[in-house]
């Protein structure tokens, strides 16, 4: 399968300048794409861009990682209203876990620059002389983020916020000259700003650059997709553990899990089809989304993190032993629910989990058959003095170990 096939099949097409879609498979470009150092974290919504990214990698394309610490002074504008301001010492921190992600993700060797290092160095006058002059106040002002904020109901937009297109556009041309890269990729969200860049090297180098865009995504009720209740999944383990992030992919509905393996995982197309259509023959097994958990864990934590979170829902969930779980495996469990030492009663683990307000609940519990040990329901109290997890109903947990 070619480039552009394997994008068309993965939903990876929004926006471009390429004209004829097959010229992907003509050249091989080199090409960058950024990522604005917002918060310490990237969320599932940047990792489908990144997942594009890995594409264009497999197919021979050659990469650079861009962690926008100097753009991040101003903040990438919003369509309603400005950013707060974000203290140096903030910004940085938020590099620092945006490159520790780049690398986890994408590679040890990859090439990840930030645009501070050159930014910082841009005097008034020269920024004026190197890119003012070469945008027209027409141009800018029919921007969609400046209309949006300017115009009849708007919020106002600062002078810092109205430059930020000029910088991005900057770094294109700076990363032009410096690797010769002359393909950037972005969300479709983020068309307007990387204009600015294929704007300016037109002007100051005589050149074409380019754009492909990968589009919002969305799941199945039309929002954007991870944030449905409020609350982003986070590729950092410390925002969104491995297990709860394994749980949020198991959990997905049948209409999108097929676009969701497309987009978010390394699995082949063929490999997808095959699962889609087993999938289909018994939606019941859920064989499509934990093809997804697995793949995506994978993909952002590692294989072994996601064997692990998938024994761990077995074990919880299912019929799986505890015992079989890994020492690593039993650690992340130890993260997930509220552990006890052996030696306990069942009692004791119930009301120190807060599982049971007292003795004489958690007692009512067990008599009453809603408590189990292992998988066997338990008719009495008794004291634990081997590994084990003690349930309550079907989703609350106490690990004894």
């Amino acid at each position: 399968m070619k480039l552009s096939e394997e994008l068309i099949y993965r939903g990876m097409m929004a926006q471009h300048t390429l004209g004829d879609v097959a010229n992907l498979d003509k050249k091989k470009h080199k090409f960058y794409f950024g990522a604005d150092p917002s918060d310490s974290s990237m969320t599932i919504g940047n990792l489908a861009a990144l997942m594009m990214c890995k594409v264009f990698i497999r197919h021979g394309y050659e990469p650079t990682l861009l962690v926008g610490g100097g753009t991040g002074r101003i903040g990438d504008p919003k369509m309603d209203k400005a950013r707060p301001v974000k203290s140096l010492a903030e910004i940085e921190q938020n590099v620092q876990g945006i490159k520790s992600q780049f690398t986890r993700i994408m590679g040890a060797d990859i090439r990840v620059v930030n645009n501070n290092d050159w930014l910082d160095k841009l005097g008034f006058y020269e920024f004026q002389n190197e890119v003012g002059q070469y945008f027209s106040m027409t141009q800018l002002m029919d921007r969609d983020f400046v209309k949006a904020r300017t115009g009849e109901g708007g919020t106002g937009l600062s002078a810092a916020e109205f430059s930020y297109s000029l910088l991005q556009g900057y770094d294109f041309w700076y990363l032009y000259k410096k690797f010769g890269i002359d393909l950037q990729l972005c969300g479709v969200d983020q068309i307007g700003n990387v204009m600015s860049g294929i704007h300016l090297i037109s002007k100051k180098e005589g050149k074409q650059a380019h754009v492909w865009s990968c589009p919002l995504i969305l799941d199945t009720s039309g929002k954007k997709f991870g944030k449905s209740e409020g609350n982003a999944i986070w590729l950092d383990a410390g925002r969104t553990s491995v297990f709860d992030f394994y749980q949020f992919w198991l959990n997905v509905d049948d209409a999108g899990v097929e676009n969701y393996l497309k987009i978010y995982t390394e699995i082949t197309p063929a490999e997808i089809d095959e699962i889609v259509k087993l999938h289909d023959k018994n939606p019941a097994a859920r064989g499509a989304q934990k093809a997804l958990a697995l793949g995506v864990a994978e993909v952002v934590h590692g294989r072994e993190a996601a064997v692990n979170a998938a024994h761990i829902t077995n074990v919880l969930f299912n019929s799986g032993d505890i015992r079989e779980l890994s020492r690593e495996g039993l650690k992340l469990l130890s993260e997930t629910i509220p552990a006890v030492k052996v030696g306990a009663t069942v009692v004791e683990a119930l009301v120190s989990a807060k599982l049971a307000n007292s003795n004489g609940e958690a007692l009512r519990l067990i008599r009453g058959g809603g408590v189990s040990v292992n998988g066997a329901k338990i008719g009495e109290d008794y004291k634990i003095s081997e590994l084990s997890l003690v349930k309550k109903g079907k989703n609350s947990f106490v690990l004894v170990k």
